[in-house]
């Protein structure tokens, strides 16, 4: 009985809690948020991560194997990368990263959802593309986080 009563509050907290990270200021946020096309030779990556399951969780994400920063619940970041050419876009999970390679094409924006998933200890983390309409809408409630600060 003891185990499970300490199983229920271990889950509580973990789909709960309420991490956070360094944020950037209003204005920055904003200024991302206008969704301005970058310059023909790169593209743009929104990375984000929405929705409060797993809130107590950080998880890194790395573009190209450097880091770009942790996550919190409904943060994301903006990293411009040269344009056509193959990108590895990774996070950590339960037991190892998890890797989404990403096509670019330059003067255009991508849209990249982190999101938590359940795993036998911890959370774990994934990440999928998404269409620039459900992009554009789910940064639009979010707030933009500072980069560089990875747990690993």
């Amino acid at each position: 009985m003891k185990k499970v009563i300490i199983a229920t509050v271990m889950a509580a907290l973990f789909l709960s809690g309420c991490a956070s990270v360094p944020m950037e200021t209003e204005e920055q946020s904003d200024a991302a948020k206008k969704f301005s096309s970058p310059s023909s030779e790169n593209a743009g990556l929104y990375i984000y991560r929405s929705g409060s399951f797993g809130g107590a969780l950080k998880k890194d994400v790395w573009v190209n194997g450097k880091c770009v920063g942790e996550t919190a619940p409904n943060i994301f970041f903006y990293k411009e990368v040269q344009g056509d050419k193959e990108h590895k876009v990774s996070t950590e999970s339960e037991f190892s990263p998890n890797d989404l390679l990403v096509n670019t094409e330059g003067g255009k924006n991508y849209f990249i959802q982190q999101y938590i998933k359940m795993g036998a200890f911890v959370g774990g983390a994934g990440l999928k593309l998404v269409d620039e309409e459900n992009g554009k809408n789910a940064v639009q409630q979010l707030k933009m986080a500072k980069k560089g600060t990875c747990s690993k």
